[in-house]
């Protein structure tokens, strides 16, 4: 027992203590602002009116990805906020642990990227054509998938007979859609004097030759454009995903140091009152 004699504790720094809060508070409003922008559009889709259209969809739903970056970025924001506004030692080790898991799963998945590139490059092919499949079924996978091929200047997975997979742009006899042997808009090349978008250029184009086809719509496929622009671009990605990792190792720090301080002036309040 330890009574009459008082503890000098080490005083949390403010400058700490308020740059974990108004780094997690930004955090925190990115996280409400995806998950609104997935609810949005779920609700413009009708699927929370609907539940068993979620399972309808046969390729990759962008919304999914704006929810759970979204969950995850909330969670972990409001735990930071509050932790450290708080000095709550729970809430900074649960903050601490998961930033830890996080930085890890990306250092993994870094190295994986890395040793199993065949394998990536097989499933990327993989995941592209089967959202090819579903390219009508979602309007925000269609927008996705028109925003890449513009960007990339590219079409289809490997090329622009992967369009074959889609239903309404396939090449079979037995097709009655306008868009038979054709492709979407996004793989035309861009013509700078047109100020409207021509969403018919694709049409019957794979029925012509192949240098018809050059003149019209892009040939090389989306997989080998995203690795040229992955070699074109490695400084900056590499730099970018250091920078993110640097920046969750000094946050995490910072975590660990304002949560060492926390428990020792707890520790330090119960001796005083034993």
């Amino acid at each position: 027992m330890m009574s009459g004699k008082h503890f000098k504790a080490h005083e949390v720094s403010c400058c700490i203590k308020y740059f974990i809060f108004g780094f997690n508070i930004i955090f925190w409003f990115l996280g409400v602002a995806f998950l609104a922008i997935g609810l949005w559009a779920w609700s413009e889709k009708g699927v929370l009116s609907n539940i068993s259209s979620i399972t309808d969809l046969g390729g990759f739903d962008p919304v999914w990805l704006f929810l759970v970056v979204g969950g995850v970025m909330f969670i972990l924001g409001f735990a930071g906020c509050i932790g450290a506004l708080r000095e709550n030692s729970f809430l900074l080790k649960f903050f601490s642990v998961f930033l830890g898991i996080i930085f890890f799963l990306e250092l993994t998945a870094g190295v994986l990227a890395f040793v199993f590139k065949d394998w990536i490059k097989d499933q990327l092919n993989f995941f592209i054509n089967n959202n090819i499949r579903a390219y009508r079924d979602d309007i925000d996978l269609q927008n996705l998938i028109d925003f890449t091929q513009e960007y990339w200047e590219c079409c289809g997975a490997f090329g622009a007979d992967d369009w074959n997979l889609n239903i309404y742009f396939n090449c079979t006899d037995s097709n009655p859609s306008r868009e038979k042997c054709g492709v979407p808009f996004s793989c035309c090349t861009k013509d700078p004097a047109e100020d409207v978008i021509n969403t018919q250029c694709g049409y019957d184009i794979r029925a012509k030759t192949d240098s018809e086809q050059r003149t019209f719509i892009y040939i090389k496929g989306c997989v080998p454009q995203f690795e040229k622009w992955l070699q074109d671009n490695l400084t900056v990605v590499a730099g970018i995903f250091i920078g993110i990792a640097l920046l969750q190792v000094r946050r995490s720090s910072l975590v660990c140091h304002l949560m060492s301080v926390t428990l020792w002036f707890t520790w330090s309040e119960i001796c005083f009152l034993l």
